[in-house]
């Protein structure tokens, strides 16, 4: 099986968007890929796409309406967060099969306002308000909450990880907010569900990211082994049945059970990493993933946002884009986006943020349903 290359990637600005429609949000970020990689939409052999609010109005047919309709196979992929990297594990796949050379993955999604969660919609007796909460601010924060109780985090250390994610995107010109929040700021919020204020919450925003896909023998073709993002793993995952409380989702197992499978495929631990991005839909989230992901023991994790151990400069910097807390999170978009600023690294092109001699990185996406994916990407020159 042929090794698999990102040999363009890029994402637009995320910010609101009201006057534009998903397909010409999406078609914008495929077309900057493109471009990354010197190719043309006439070159790939399928479209792997990626939106979750829409993701019955075939949004990938509807993006090449927008940049040229080649009559290559389109597959649509809806997976709750997950979905920008699941379509990107598609397109992977389809190179790791034989079946294609050169393929284009893109997430999109126009997000709205307020609270992720806690619709309902079915029959029976609702969980929300009667067992628990089931808005997301609630779930995380109930995550957040379990993790102090075993472990002695505060809120304070909870906090520091908005600090720190705001502080990065300030040097990140595609995030939606690029602004400081010092310590007191973040504690001072407005608290949506402790011990997440309203800036340890992630940014609903519009947005599109996309990348090409090559197998090896292409990429040595184009002449861009150089400039190439090899693919060491790529996993998905979904919740194990096991005998727990299931009102309190359990937003740990499957990203651990991801986590080891993904250090298998890639033949690399833990220690290897040289920078993260990971799933901070809240500051409580980015907590509980340093653990999931094996960064450091269990327990450990508030030590590492004291130390600094994962800010830029750290021992292995975490959300160096601003994370979704300040970049923000298009649904569809978040897991391209991701691995968007890990390739971006890895090429040496992040500029102020730049994680110095970066040859490994990873990135993490997780949809409560449940899906996590896990890419383990490696500088190829």
């Amino acid at each position: 099986m042929s090794d698999v290359y990102i040999i363009g990637v890029d994402m637009i600005q995320f910010g609101r968007f009201p006057e534009r429609n998903v397909a010409n949000i999406g078609a914008e970020a495929a077309l900057l890929a493109l471009d990354d990689a010197g190719l043309s939409i006439q070159d790939m052999q399928a479209l792997y796409c990626g939106n979750l609010g829409q993701a019955n109005a075939m949004v990938g047919q509807r993006i090449l309406q927008e940049i040229g309709q080649t009559g290559v196979p389109v597959v649509n992929c809806a997976n709750a967060c997950a979905t920008g990297a699941t379509a990107f594990r598609e397109a992977w796949m389809s190179i790791k099969a034989d079946v294609n050379d050169l393929v284009l993955a893109v997430g999109v999604e126009q997000m709205g306002k307020g609270l992720l969660g806690g619709g309902g919609g079915g029959k029976g007796i609702p969980k929300e308000g009667l067992l628990g909460s089931a808005t997301m601010p609630a779930v995380f924060a109930e995550a957040g909450m379990e993790h102090a109780r075993k472990y002695g985090t505060t809120f304070e250390q909870f906090a520091k990880v908005s600090v720190k994610n705001h502080h990065h995107s300030t040097m990140n010109p595609k995030a939606m907010y690029q602004i400081e929040t010092p310590l007191d700021t973040v504690m001072n919020a407005e608290m949506i569900s402790y011990p997440n204020t309203k800036l340890m919450c992630s940014v609903n925003v519009d947005g599109s990211a996309a990348a090409v896909l090559a197998s090896e023998k292409k990429t040595k073709e184009l002449g861009l082994m150089d400039r190439a993002v090899r693919v060491r793993a790529s996993v998905l995952t979904s919740d194990p049945w096991q005998e727990r409380d299931l009102v309190m989702p359990d937003v740990n197992t499957c990203t651990r059970n991801a986590a080891k499978q993904a250090y298998e495929m890639a033949g690399v631990g833990p220690e290897d990493i040289d920078l993260v991005e990971l799933h901070d839909c809240f500051a409580t989230a980015e907590i509980l993933h340093y653990e999931n992901l094996g960064l450091c023991k269990d327990g450990e994790a508030g030590r590492m946002i004291d130390e600094g151990a994962t800010a830029l400069g750290g021992k292995v910097p975490v959300n160096c884009s601003g994370g979704l807390l300040s970049k923000g999170h298009p649904l569809g978009a978040t897991g391209i986006a991701n691995i968007f600023e890990v390739s971006t690294h890895l090429r040496g092109n992040a500029g102020a943020r730049q994680v110095d001699g970066a040859k490994i990185g990873l990135t993490h996406v997780i949809g409560l349903g449940s899906a996590c994916a896990i890419h383990i990407l490696e500088k190829a020159a």
